[in-house]
């Protein structure tokens, strides 16, 4: 019975309370709060449908270009390989010859003066 009575007085409270909020707030306020959340929840519905198509594309061009990403990925990986042995090579070569003869090459103040090409082993 004491719940009873309690439940009935926080429903008239709330009932109360509500009118009291309706009267400092006006209805054309409110009708117009109303309208202006639909106008953004259109809007939100339309940005997400627009990203959920640019997904799908952004999904689609993925799936048609990692094959080739994936097959270059592989390729560059031994070209550098590939690259790295051959140097390696050209290395120990020049290092024979250097032995053999020692003027084969230039010291390093001619050497700077005839290469003017880039290092790109060393980070600029």
């Amino acid at each position: 019975m004491e719940q009873r009575a309690e439940g009935e007085s926080i429903r008239v409270a709330s009932e109360e309370l509500s009118q009291e909020f309706k009267t400092l707030i006006k209805t054309d306020d409110l009708n117009s709060l109303n309208h202006l959340q639909h106008l953004i929840l259109g809007r939100l519905q339309d940005s997400n449908a627009v990203l959920s198509h640019f997904n799908e594309f952004s999904e689609h061009c993925f799936a048609e270009v990692s094959g080739d990403l994936s097959r270059n990925t592989r390729l560059l990986k031994s070209m550098k390989s590939d690259l790295d042995y051959i140097f390696l090579k050209i290395r120990s070569m020049k290092s024979r010859i250097l032995a053999t003869y020692p003027d084969a090459f230039p010291d390093e103040s001619t050497s700077e003066a005839l290469d003017r090409r880039p290092d790109l082993e060393r980070p600029q």
